[in-house]
């Protein structure tokens, strides 16, 4: 199923998106797993350290059970394969963030790309591209850095 998206519109903090299938609405959580996703996939595919991570770090940041947030990375999965517009769309919902929900967002990023042990270059380019994306500025990147080095430095 290939959702063309007819129009989209942001309703407060939701994208409501018209497709020849109805309307669907994505709010921040789903932006957020979709990030995830994203730079996860730089690699070329989800390893299960990062797949673990993400199910925690969401489940952490909105308060939501891990089922829940099992089934929130499911069906950004799911509907970002069928509908490749849908990225694009989901990037004018993160432009309207606040600076501390964009710096949160790249610190779990960060914490992503770190979970199975490696650094990957496709990865730190999907990182730049999703922030990029939602509008992060330099700043809130470095920010973010900062954060991430001061949370997961051994004595800190």
């Amino acid at each position: 199923m290939n959702d063309t998206i007819r129009s989209s519109r942001l309703t407060g903090t939701e994208l409501v998106v018209e497709t020849r299938e109805g309307i669907k609405v994505y709010d921040s959580r789903f932006l957020v797993a979709a990030l995830l996703i994203f730079v996860a996939r730089g690699s070329g595919k989800i390893e299960p350290e990062e797949s673990a991570e993400m199910i925690s770090l969401i489940e952490q940041h909105f308060r939501i059970q891990g089922a829940e947030s099992l089934d929130l990375l499911t069906r950004a999965i799911t509907e970002m394969a069928e509908d490749p517009e849908l990225a694009g769309e989901l990037a004018k919902l993160g432009q309207g963030l606040a600076e501390g929900e964009k710096e949160d967002i790249a610190v779990m990023a960060l914490k992503v790309i770190a979970a199975d042990g490696r650094r990957e270059f496709a990865e730190m380019q999907q990182f730049n591209t999703a922030l990029e994306a939602i509008g992060a500025t330099p700043e809130i990147v470095h920010r973010a850095f900062d954060r991430y080095f001061a949370e997961t430095m051994p004595g800190s």
